[in-house]
């Protein structure tokens, strides 16, 4: 069987809450092995540990795990060059947070402050 050469190509993940570490590799296109290695290298991907050591998977790792190997397989980077870009993509303020927050709804926010001080002074009267 040919490997996938990129994520496009990799089987869809199913809608299970945990997955094994077999499940993974199957689903990633990466050897079992590689994943133990993996998760000493990236501090992002911390899979479950239960009785007898057993690693279990949830989405978010199986997902963590197929962008580093398109890091790695697909964009060429080192390991420690995917780990900065990694790191540098999760300490980044999400742009979709300050745009929401701040250029969507200032006149809601506006009213939602104004309704809050009313019910305020409503609270402070005797």
């Amino acid at each position: 069987m040919l490997e996938p050469t990129n994520n496009n190509e990799l089987p869809t993940i199913p809608g299970k809450r945990y997955f094994a570490i077999g499940e993974v590799s199957e689903l990633c296109a990466v050897k079992p092995h590689v994943l133990r290695y993996w998760e000493q290298e990236f501090p992002q991907l911390k899979p479950i540990k239960r009785r007898g050591n057993r690693r279990y998977y949830q989405r978010q790792d199986v997902m963590m795990i197929r962008e580093i190997r398109e890091l790695l397989y697909d964009q060429g980077f080192t390991i420690g060059g995917a780990r900065q870009k990694l790191d540098s993509a999760t300490d980044a303020p999400k742009p979709a947070e300050a745009t929401i927050n701040d250029q969507l709804f200032p006149d809601l926010i506006d009213k939602m402050i104004n309704e809050l001080e009313s019910v305020l002074t409503l609270l402070k009267t005797p």
